[in-house]
């Protein structure tokens, strides 16, 4: 999309001040920086604007296109300086608008992108790359609203935009509308059975994963795994979707691929040990828990390693860690739920009472811990 604002604009160069011969050598200069730009050659792009510059230090051509070069090569604060040199003495420069909201969206200065692409609109209400980049920006600084009422302006305007229907998939997704963001990426989909790209794939399987309907999902993961072997977020996609369906074996498959690829992922390690335990491997486990948290803290590791001496029958031990995580963490549920069946096991059940009576006294609110906590009052009778 940046090759439409990437052509020599109009603008006034001071006849008055510089003569016929300066003129043409501008001229020259500044036609083949733009196509220098365009072939990505950004060293000797910049070396033709700023000889530019040299003779007129206000070119509106020059400026903006060392603009263009320095975005180009990521260096954004300097580019910023020459775009808004440029708007100061060529207020309302389009090209100058928009590579100067574009370099404060590469430094996720999303308001202030906002703000300049609104006066882009200005003079262009109708520039459907500028109003996807727009609703984008809306979209990272969680303006579902705004976001979406541009997205559906821009498919008012072209049916099958591909940026507006991939922006509005992210949209609904972040928003947890796993639903209406399948819809836009399965829109995507169609429009494009013979050139498919990977990210639409693993995001239609992420939103089966999300809607925990796991095995719509692997289908997608598989089509992208046939693309890349090694493409983290369908190895990824599909061992989490074997771990939902609880075939903890396949998942391990997935899980172990990762490993091979990036052995100190302490998260991925975590997910490995978790699929042992659940074969009935502890050793391994233990392992995999242990060589994450050789890496980094893990509180589900340690959780890992706490069912594992449950299971082992050392219920003091796993209290004791489970007491610790429930310090680190104590809105998650999970934890006083694992912390009351250590109790049970241990035959203390007025304990395990207790724990899930500390998580409904602090006010948080979890169906399965309210039933435990009935059935442990009645048995008990308190």
């Amino acid at each position: 999309m940046d090759d439409l604002f990437n052509t020599e604009q109009d603008g006034e160069i001071p006849e008055d001040e510089l003569n016929q011969e300066q003129l043409n050598e501008i001229s020259e200069l500044s036609k083949k920086g733009y196509q220098l730009l365009k072939e990505g050659l950004l060293d000797r792009a910049e070396s033709c604007f700023s000889e530019i510059l040299d003779i007129d230090p206000s070119n509106n051509y020059a400026l903006v296109g060392m603009g263009d070069t320095l975005r180009k090569s990521r260096h954004f604060q300097d580019a910023i300086k020459y775009y808004q040199s440029c708007l100061n003495n060529h207020r309302g420069n389009n090209y100058a608008l928009f590579g100067l909201a574009d370099c404060y969206k590469a430094l996720h200065q999303y308001n202030r992108a906002i703000d300049i692409w609104e006066e882009y609109l200005i003079h262009d209400d109708k520039n459907i790359t500028v109003l996807t980049r727009i609703a984008d920006a809306y979209r990272k600084v969680r303006n579902f609203e705004k976001s979406n009422e541009i997205y559906q302006k821009v498919l008012n305007m072209e049916q099958n935009n591909s940026y507006c229907l991939i922006g509005l998939g992210h949209l609904n997704y972040d928003f947890r509308d796993y639903e209406k963001a399948l819809y836009y990426w399965e829109k995507m989909l169609e429009m494009n059975r013979s050139r498919i790209d990977i990210r639409v794939l693993t995001s239609l399987g992420n939103c089966h994963r999300k809607m925990k309907t796991f095995e719509e999902g692997i289908p997608y993961f598989e089509r992208a795994l046939k693309m890349q072997p090694n493409n983290f977020y369908a190895l990824f996609g599909l061992a989490d979707c074997y771990r939902g369906l609880h075939i903890p074996d396949q998942s391990l498959t997935y899980w172990n691929k990762i490993l091979n690829l990036d052995p100190k992922n302490k998260v991925i390690l975590t997910r490995a040990g978790d699929a042992y335990r659940n074969l009935g491997d502890n050793v391994k486990a233990q392992d995999y828990y242990t060589k994450a948290l050789n890496i980094e803290y893990d509180i589900y590791a340690v959780l890992g390693l706490c069912l594992i001496n449950r299971d082992n029958g050392k219920y003091e031990e796993a209290s004791a860690s489970l007491k610790t995580i429930i310090e680190k963490d104590p809105k998650n549920p999970r934890f006083y739920i694992e912390a009351a069946d250590v109790f049970k096991k241990w035959g203390k059940n007025k304990e395990a009472a207790e724990v899930l009576s500390d998580f409904l006294k602090s006010g948080n609110k979890h169906q399965v811990i309210q039933d435990l906590y009935m059935e442990l009052k009645a048995a008990l009778n308190i």
